[in-house]
């Protein structure tokens, strides 16, 4: 009898939509406090997802939710620098 592994699910932030982790972008917040993309998924701390794509992240943008999500204002260059994650995906 074959094992069928389960996929790891996650939910957007943004459109609250499930999907597979390999779909979604992580962003991290470190125990020193710095928040940014994280391309590997395996970096430790507490972390966030978010579709690939720029409607989820304006409409994370637009509700600040990654604000309320990691207690901590964020910087317009670190939405721009995920924006640049997105992109070149």
């Amino acid at each position: 009898m074959k094992v069928i592994k389960k996929k790891p699910l996650r939910t957007c932030m943004a459109c609250n939509e499930q999907k597979e982790k390999k779909e979604l972008l992580r962003i991290v917040k470190s125990k020193e406090g710095i928040i940014e993309p994280d391309l590997t998924g395996k970096k430790n701390g507490r972390g966030a997802y978010i579709c690939k794509n720029e409607e989820c992240l304006n409409k994370l943008i637009k509700s600040k939710r990654l604000e309320r999500i990691f207690e901590k204002e964020i910087s317009s260059e670190l939405y721009e620098s995920i924006r640049g994650v997105i992109i070149d995906k």
